[in-house]
């Protein structure tokens, strides 16, 4: 028996409203056999004789009825919104029980409202229930204390007992009587509740408990409920009905009235409780702050993202100032004083995701059996969730994890700048070799949230050589993907990080400014990404030499930058250096020496050139094939581009072909929103309307526009290209109305984003003029035709079959104009040059022979017309 504590005051009964349930069976029959007791009542009967308590007071419990209202529920009185699923399940389970007592545990994240559910679910009994009494039961000490004061509540007259005995006497009491609900609120462990629950186990009441820690609840036989944070709708109504509790409703609820009222100072409420992670707790504590201060919930949320260690950790006036998320947590890991590690675990995942860590990622950071007593000692607790998918960590509880406080021995400023560096080791260790492999592409998407938040969560300032490497290979990855804008942010960090911890000479910061400039170009800001290729190929030269495989690849590069702004003057001369290097240096099957091979055959077939182009695609796609396997990215593309090289030659019959299976193989490999599907999808289109099924082709093109649209937006390239193919679609269906405003748009962004003069820019001027031809305006379209045509030649040359195409246009303009004497001569030298440079059979060539017949037919020249093909 423990040394006797002075007696507390009787605390007072609160009033129950309706009338109290009957006071249980009416024998004064002590359960037999029951020796605790039976000693309960010897001490009760002998403290009353030395403190001469009334004979009242030695009555056998069971001839107590408890007094009408006997009600302690502290927070019965307290805002609670929603949770109407988790009451219903509640109360199914208290009172749908077996007979005999029924034990609910309700377990759950600190913070997350166990304690106001247990309280709403206690009001609702009331009437119904009798006593219905609160225990805080967070030590065995309090649960002793709580059923001190229940014996007291049930008979005044003991208010002198000691608090053992009165202790007993309360649970002989709820041994003997049924209608009861007893709430043990914090229960630590269930071991504090072993005493409370096996005595009144032979009663007929409920017992409701409360407890951070969700495992061995199994002895007791209780029924386990895990609570989860609220809803948004629920946490944006809980956070202005907190701020605005005094205020008189002008709506339905009292969050329609807030916003009815003063709609600006909840602009930003949704995103405030997202950012608490719709933890009850957080958002309880930003209301009252709220309220107290006269804010906006977005000015709160600026508050939280520049002073973070001060905003978890602070409460407005009148709040329970222990109960802030910061210190709720730490009393949390103070019970896990005992397993060191897990405050370290968790300091580690708070850099992560909070969902689907992937639990191998951990497995470096700790012996296996330590690190898997840390993780589950935390999930029992519920600061953490374990699943078969990962690790899920609440993102408030990340926050707070990851925010120094000094006061806090779980938060200190150098334990958490060794756990993000941690965390970053963990993941660069976990990241797949090559990031354009699609065998590691699982397992680079199941990182990506994770490596994304470790950057998000960061700072420049913070980076180290792990960190840059990260980032660098985060944005290899997504450039791969197609996401060139967030690829750009991390290559610029990582190249700052490689530039300050490194000299600007080193392998590694000449490597990060290439990977800076191919993001930049594949944005297409080749305004930007020329002149680091250019900065970066001149120092390779000079560091690594002529014969490097990075020089190598920054001249293929560089070159691909020249080609992409239509200057293939500089493009071709460095792609068949590039290619001869790398055959000499690397030889002829190395995957660097296909790519140079690739890259010159697509310059070539910019320049018209398909004689030299058709060719190096056919043998590099066969090496591809051999060596890579038939669905490499690689492989694909090679496999697009010879298509597209078959349709430019007039050879539809091999493109088509071509086009679907690299599609197919795309959809499968890459996934149906990759920006290379998207390309495969437009290119299918393209050779659909080449072959005149126009139903086949508008539906891709819209469906691939769309597409484009969402997925890279409406100024990047490829979404530019698209635009265009579907208004060049809708002109060849003579829907003129829905193509022409598609050509104004095209080519008015393309001046803005690529200049006058890009090869693209020429190529929107041109089918804008053709359009308005097509629509009798010839006002337009002629004087269109013969910029277009003027800049073509010097920009493209004479050859070139774009400049081909445009000196045709403007002839045909020229001849619907009735002006025979200028069209004539320019058919005429367009077929000569088609006939040279294309051949004699090639669509082209044979269209400006049947074009230069109709004019030598219109000017009644018979004797030099030619006649059209079959007639």
């Amino acid at each position: 028996m423990t040394e006797p504590v002075p007696a507390k005051p009787a605390p007072q009964i609160i009033a129950g409203g309706a009338g109290a349930v009957a006071a249980g069976a009416n024998s004064g029959v002590i359960a037999t056999g029951d020796d605790a007791t039976i000693t309960q009542i010897n001490q009760v009967t002998q403290i009353a004789q030395q403190i001469r308590l009334p004979e009242a007071a030695t009555r056998p419990v069971a001839d107590v009825p408890a007094p009408a209202g006997t009600i302690n529920v502290p927070a019965a009185g307290q805002v609670f919104l929603g949770r109407r699923e988790e009451l219903d399940v509640l109360a199914a389970t208290l009172e749908n029980g077996p007979g005999g007592v029924v034990v609910a545990a309700v377990h759950g994240l600190g913070g997350v409202g166990k304690s106001a559910l247990a309280a709403h679910y206690a009001a609702t009994q009331v009437g119904r229930l009798n006593p219905i009494w609160w225990i805080t039961a967070d030590s065995p000490a309090s649960v002793e204390a709580g059923l001190a004061d229940l014996a007291v509540a049930l008979q005044p007259e003991l208010g002198g007992a000691p608090l053992e005995v009165l202790a007993q006497r309360a649970l002989a009491w709820l041994a003997a009587h049924p209608g009861w609900l007893l709430i043990a609120d914090n229960v630590t462990t269930p071991a504090d509740a072993d005493r409370l629950l096996a005595r009144t186990l032979a009663g007929q009441g409920r017992v409701l408990v409360t407890s951070r820690l969700g495992q061995g609840w199994h002895r007791t036989g209780a029924r386990l409920l895990r609570l989860d944070v609220l809803t948004e709708p629920d946490a944006i109504d809980l956070l202005i009905q907190i701020a605005t509790y005094d205020q008189p409703p002008v709506g339905t609820t009292r969050a329609e009235a807030s916003s009815a009222q003063e709609s600006g100072r909840w602009e930003g409420a949704s995103a405030l409780v997202r950012e608490l992670g719709w933890l009850p707790l957080a958002v309880e504590q930003a209301g009252a702050y709220l309220r107290q201060n006269q804010l906006t919930a977005r000015a709160y949320l600026d508050l939280l993202a520049e002073h973070p260690a001060v905003m978890y950790d602070q409460a407005a006036r009148g709040s329970d100032v222990e109960r802030t998320i910061a210190r709720s947590w730490r009393l949390t890991l103070d019970q896990l004083a005992a397993t060191p590690l897990a405050g370290q675990v968790l300091r580690v995942l708070a850099w992560f995701a909070p969902q689907d860590i992937p639990r191998a990622v951990l497995n470096d950071l700790a012996p296996a059996p330590d690190l898997q007593r840390a993780l589950g000692d935390l999930a029992a607790y519920n600061m953490l969730t374990l699943a078969d998918a990962g690790i899920s960590v609440h993102r408030l509880v990340q926050a707070v994890a990851r925010t120094p406080g000094p006061a806090d021995p779980h938060r200190q400023p150098a334990d958490i700048d060794a756990a993000r560096d941690q965390a970053t080791a963990l993941l660069a260790q976990a990241l797949p070799d090559d990031g354009q492999d699609p065998a590691g592409w699982p397992q680079w998407r199941g990182l990506l949230d994770h490596l994304t938040a470790l950057a998000d969560h960061t700072s420049p300032s913070t980076d180290t050589i792990n960190s840059a490497y990260l980032l660098s290979a985060l944005g290899r990855f997504l450039y791969a993907q197609g996401s060139a804008a967030a690829a750009i942010s991390h290559q610029q960090r990582a190249h700052m990080a490689y530039h300050r911890h490194l000299d600007a000479d080193h392998p590694n910061t000449l490597s990060s400014r290439s990977n800076l400039a191919a993001a930049y170009r594949a944005a297409g800001d080749l305004g930007r990404a020329i002149p680091l290729f250019e900065q970066t190929l001149a120092d390779c030269e000079r560091v690594l030499g002529g014969d490097h495989p990075d020089t190598l690849a920054s001249r293929n590069n560089l070159a691909g930058a020249y080609e992409s702004a239509g200057d293939l003057g500089r493009a071709i001369p460095l792609f068949e250096q590039t290619l001869a290097d790398c055959e000499r240096v690397l030889d002829g099957h190395h995957p660097q020496t296909l790519t140079s091979r690739n890259n010159l055959a697509g310059a070539y077939e910019s320049a018209g050139d398909l004689g030299r182009a058709i060719p190096l695609y056919e043998q590099t796609l066969a090496q591809r094939e051999r060596l890579l396997g038939d669905d490499h990215p690689d492989t694909l593309t090679s496999r697009n581009n010879l298509a597209y090289a078959y349709r430019a030659a007039g050879d539809l019959g091999g493109a088509i072909p071509l086009y679907q299976q690299t599609l197919a193989e795309r959809e499968r490999v890459l996934g149906a929103d990759h920006p290379d599907t998207l390309s495969s999808r437009n290119n299918l289109a393209s050779a659909y309307e080449s072959a005149g099924d126009l139903g086949r082709a508008i539906p891709l093109y819209q469906a691939t526009l769309v597409e484009q649209e969402r997925i890279l937006g409406g100024d990047h390239p490829h979404t530019l290209t698209s635009r265009n193919n579907l208004a060049a679609a809708y002109e060849s269906a003579g829907d003129l109305r829905r193509a022409i405003p598609l050509y104004e748009q095209t080519l008015a962004q393309r001046e803005r984003l690529l200049g006058e003069d890009h090869p693209d820019t020429l190529t929107s001027r041109n089918n804008l003029a053709a359009a308005y031809e097509s629509a009798g305006d010839l006002g337009r379209a002629t004087p269109l035709f013969e910029r277009t045509l003027a800049e073509r030649e010097r920009v493209l040359g004479n050859d070139h079959p774009h400049t081909l195409a445009s000196r045709n246009n403007l002839a045909y303009a020229y001849q619907a104009a009735g002006d025979l004497g200028r069209a004539i001569p320019l058919y005429q030298q367009t077929l000569a040059e088609r006939e040279r440079v294309l051949g004699e059979d090639h669509p082209d060539t044979l269209a400006s022979r049947n074009n230069l017949a109709a004019a030598y037919r219109e000017a009644r020249d018979l004797g030099r017309a030619i006649p059209e093909p079959g007639q």
